[in-house]
This record gives structure tokens, sequence and C-alpha cells, in this order.
């Protein structure tokens, strides 16, 4: 898994690129932690819930039905955080989704269980080029600095630099 500074990241750029009216405070820091919110799954371990299992690391949790549902959950609060309720279920249906995308790309584990309930394969991208993160008792490590590096690498520029340019396009005089 990338870290969870990582997974949060992709909302919070999308924030910072659309811009306030159109993702409101509220709804960025929802999704930043609607971003984290798969990897609660490694509670699991300490219910004798092997990794492997539907609802071990990577699985259930992990699922592009659990996004759809975290949207649908999400939508019932669209109020409180100022939006419509297609923006909430969207957006944070789209930071759940982002999670197991970036787990994909790593180099470790058991792969995501995308599509469960239809089906508990596990699936990588074809490019795993994100170094897998140790868990929080190694993160701070050599090991943990090698994963910082290879996310700077592979997500923290490119998301950056995208978000970047999106809000230069966005700016009145911007042109190319």
């Amino acid at each position: 898994m990338p870290t969870i500074f990582t997974h949060a990241l992709i909302p919070l750029a999308a924030g910072v690129a659309l811009g306030r009216t159109r993702l409101p405070p509220k709804l960025v820091v929802a999704g930043m932690a609607a971003a984290m919110l798969p990897d609660a799954d490694v509670a699991m371990f300490k219910l004798g819930i092997e990794y492997a299992h539907d609802f071990g690391h990577r699985g259930a949790s992990h699922s592009l039905a659990f996004a759809v549902f975290c949207g649908v959950f999400t939508a019932g609060f669209a109020r409180w955080l100022r939006v419509r309720a297609v923006t909430a279920f969207l957006f944070i249906a789209l930071c759940v989704a982002s999670h197991p995308l970036l787990d994909m790309l790593t180099d470790g584990g058991l792969g995501v269980a995308l599509f469960w309930p239809w089906s508990d394969a596990r699936h990588f991208a074809p490019w795993r080029v994100i170094e897998v993160s140790p868990f929080v008792n190694r993160f701070f490590s050599a090991r943990g600095a090698e994963v910082l590096a290879s996310e700077l690498r592979w997500v923290w520029v490119p998301v950056g630099v995208t978000a970047g340019l999106t809000v230069w396009l966005r700016r009145p005089h911007a042109t190319l």
C-alpha cells in the first residue's frame, strides 16, 4: 500500500485544483478521510481474519462496490457538506476508489479485490512502480524513506504538477 499521506493527497489535490466553490473544504476533508478509509481493514488482523480473506487487507474495503457504497452514504450528508448529493456521491466514491487504484501500483501484497463481491480475485496494475509501504512499526526506517521517495516520484510530483497546471489554467489570464 502507498502511505496514508499519499492516499490523502489525491482528494486534497483535487480540492486545490478545482477550487473551494466546486469542492468546499468540508467535502475535501471528507474525501481525504474517505481515501484513507479502506486501510481500516488492517484491524481485521486483530480479529484473526487473514490477509487473503474477502474481509482481510485489500479485500472488500478495496472494491469498487465499497467505493460506491461510501459515495451513496455520503450523499445523505450533502446538505451539511454544502454540495449537491450527486457531487458528494461522485467525489467520495472517486476518493475511495483512488485508494485501491493506487494500491494496485505497488510492488507488494496480494493484490486488490477490486471487483468484490462479484469476484474475489486480487488484481495488480500492469505497472507496479510504487514500493509497498511498511506497517507503522517499520515506517520510520530506511525502508520507509525508500517508499516515500518512490511515492514522491510516481505520485506526488505528477499529481502536484497536474493540480498546479489546473489551477493555472483556471485563472482568467491563463493561456498556453
